[in-house]
C-alpha cells in the first residue's frame, strides 16, 4: 500500500511554520523525518526559529480579537467542514500516520476518524456553551455564570498520536473562540504539516483569520520553556511522559497559567474468577500489544484471580505465540503489530525487562529485538509478558513499549488496592461478571484512575467522554463530556434591578 504524499502537500523539504493557510519560510536547521518501518528518510523540515514564532504569536494575538466574536454555532461550522475535509484524506493521513510513527494502518485510520469524531462532537458542542442561572439571595437580583473564550491555547503533543490529540484540544479551543499554536513532536512533524495543508482549504472558504490555527515546529532548544513561560499563552496542553509535564507545569504554574497535563499511565486489568475469559483475553492482548504497546491506555498490568491465574497465563501465552507471526511492515493487510518508533524506545524495552527480571520478575514470552530482512529498522520487538510483583521499581513505573505484567490476587479488595498502588492513575478496568465486584471497582473505593471500564480493555476510549486521569498522570481532561470548560474562562454576573443597593450576606453600611 502506497499513496503519494504530495496529495497531502508534503514535500521533500517542507517549511515548518504556519498562520493557516500561510506558510513561513523557515531558515532553521533542518529535521529528517524517519519512519520507524525501514529507517528510509520520508521528508525535511526547515525548523522554525524564534522570530518565526513571534511572528505566529502576533498573528495569533490579532487573529483572537477577530475569532472570539465570531457566534460560536458559526465557529462551528468552519470545524464541520475541518471535519469533512479530514474525512476525504482519510486514507492518505492514515496512511501518514502509520508511515511516519509506526502503527498499523488500521490503526492509522482509527486516529483519523477520532479528528473526523471530535469535529462532528465540537460542531454541536458550539451551541451549547452553556452556563447556570443561580436564585439570588437579594430580591429582584438575577445571578447567572457564563463561559468567554480564553485566549490563545498552546498545544504540545507525543509522536504516539501524531494527529488526534491536535483535534481533541484545538476543535474545543475553537468552538470556544480561542486560537491554537501547535508544537506536534519532532518525530512525527510530517504528519504536522499534512494536517495544516489539509485543512486550509475550509479556512480560505469562511474567510477565517490568519492565526486562529497556527503550527510551529521548532527545536526544544529554541521553542521548550520558553514556549510553556510565555505570559501569552493563557492556557497550555501537553501530552506527553509524566516528567515533561511536570516539569512544564512547574513553568506554567509559576506565572499562575493554567495546564490540561495528559501524561503516563501504569494502566491495569483485573481479571476475576466471575469473568468471560473469552471476552477478557481478545481485549487484553489488543491493550498490550496494540500500537506496539505505545499508547497512553496500552494495559501494562494484569492483575489476575489466583482461581484463573494458570488459565490466564497458558492462553495469553497462545495468543502471543499466534501474534508473533503477524509482526512486520505496518502497511501490510495483515500485519497486527508494527514497530517501536525508534531506537531509544527498543533500548528502553529491553532495559526494563532486564531490569525487572533482576528484581525477581519472570520473563515467560518474548522481550527481544527481532533482526532479519524481515525487520529492516531494527525497531521491532517480541511482545514480552512478564510474570512479576506490583512493587517491583520497574513494574511502578511506565515502559513505553508492549510488555506486560502477570500478577495474582485472592479477594477483590486486594485487585483494587494492586490497581491503586503506582504513581500513575490514567485507565483502568475489570472484567467479571459479578455484579458486586463490579460496583466495588466503580465505587469512590475502587479504582482511582480517571477512566474504569467494566468488561471493556483500558485501550481505545471514545471521544464523548473526558479523557484523562490522576495522579501522575496530570489531572487534566481532554475531548468529550464537559472538556470544552477548560478552554474557556467562567464568569459569575449578577443583576441588581431592584432600584436599591442591597449587599450581600444581609450587610448594612449606612453614611
Amino acid at each position: 500500500m502506497k499513496f503519494n504524499l504530495k496529495d497531502l502537500g508534503i514535500e521533500q523539504v517542507n517549511n515548518g511554520a504556519s498562520t493557516g493557510e500561510t506558510w513561513l519560510e523557515t531558515h532553521g536547521d533542518e529535521t529528517k523525518s524517519y519512519s520507524p518501518i525501514d529507517g528510509s528518510v520520508i521528508g525535511t523540515v526547515k525548523n522554525a526559529t524564534l522570530g518565526d514564532y513571534e511572528h505566529l504569536m502576533n498573528k495569533a494575538q490579532e487573529a483572537y480579537l477577530k475569532w472570539r466574536i465570531v457566534p460560536a454555532p458559526k465557529r462551528g461550522e468552519v470545524v464541520r467542514q475541518i471535519g469533512e475535509a479530514l474525512r476525504k484524506k482519510k486514507a492518505e493521513l492514515g496512511y501518514l500516520v502509520s508511515l511516519e510513527m509506526g502503527k498499523i494502518y488500521e490503526e492509522g485510520l482509527g486516529e483519523v476518524q477520532e479528528m473526523i469524531d471530535i469535529c462532528e462532537f465540537a460542531v454541536g458542542q458550539s451551541r451549547l456553551l452553556n452556563g447556570a442561572t443561580m436564585h439570588s439571595e437579594r430580591p429582584f437580583h438575577r445571578m447567572y455564570d457564563q463561559y468567554h473564550p480564553i485566549g490563545i491555547v498552546g498545544i504540545i503533543t507525543s509522536f504516539n498520536f501524531p494527529v488526534a490529540v491536535w483535534g481533541w484540544n484545538s476543535m474545543l479551543a475553537a468552538i470556544a473562540g480561542d486560537v491554537v499554536i501547535w508544537k506536534p513532536s519532532s518525530k512525527t512533524p510530517l504528519c504536522a504539516i499534512a494536517i495544516q495543508k489539509v485543512i486550509a482549504e475550509a479556512l480560505r472558504k469562511n474567510n477565517v483569520p490568519e492565526g486562529v490555527f497556527n503550527m510551529i515546529i521548532a527545536k526544544s532548544s529554541v521553542l521548550g520553556d520558553n514556549f510553556a513561560a510565555d505570559k501569552r499563552i493563557p492556557l497550555i496542553s501537553v501530552t506527553g511522559s509524566t516528567n515533561v509535564g511536570r516539569k512544564v507545569a512547574q513553568i506554567v504554574g509559576k506565572r499562575l497559567g493554567k495546564t490540561i497535563l495528559e501524561l503516563g499511565g501504569n494502566n491495569a486489568v483485573i481479571i476475576s474468577k466471575h469473568a468471560s475469559l473469552e471476552m477478557t483475553l481478545q481485549s487484553v492482548v489488543f491493550g498490550s500489544v496494540g500500537t506496539c504497546g505505545q499508547r497512553c491506555t496500552s494495559t501494562r498490568r494484569l492483575i489476575v484471580d489466583e482461581l484463573v491465574y494458570d488459565e490466564v497465563k497458558e492462553r495469553l501465552v497462545a495468543a502471543y505465540q499466534s501474534i508473533s507471526e503477524r509482526i512486520g511492515d505496518p502497511l501490510e493487510k495483515d500485519t497486527l503489530v508494527g514497530p517501536l518508533v525508534d531506537e531509544t524506545a527498543v533500548d528502553n524495552f529491553l532495559h526494563a525487562i532486564s531490569e525487572v527480571q533482576k528484581e525477581g520478575g519472570k520473563l515467560i514470552f518474548g522481550g527481544t529485538r527481532l533482526e532479519g530482512s524481515k525487520y529492516p529498522s531494527g525497531n521491532y520487538v517480541m511482545p514480552a509478558i512478564v510474570e512479576a510483583e506490583n512493587h517491583f521499581k520497574t513494574v511502578q513505573e511506565e515502559t513505553f513499549a508492549p510488555l506486560v505484567y502477570l500478577i495474582r490476587y485472592k479477594t477483590i479488595e486486594e485487585a483494587i488496592h494492586l490497581n491503586n498502588d503506582v504513581p500513575q492513575g490514567l485507565s483502568s478496568c475489570i472484567f467479571t461478571e459479578n455484579l458486586v465486584e463490579a460496583e466495588k471497582f466503580l465505587s469512590e473505593t475502587g479504582s482511582d484512575c480517571g477512566i474504569a471500564n467494566v468488561n471493556l480493555g483500558t485501550s481505545g476510549a471514545e471521544i464523548g467522554g473526558a479523557f484523562g486521569g490522576e495522579k501522575d498522570t496530570g489531572g487534566g481532561r481532554e475531548s468529550g463530556s464537559d472538556a470544552w470548560k477548560a478552554y474557556m474562562r467562567r464568569q459569575t454576573n449578577t443583576i441588581n434591578f431592584s432600584g436599591e443597593t442591597a449587599l450581600a450576606q444581609g450587610i448594612t453600611f449606612d453614611f
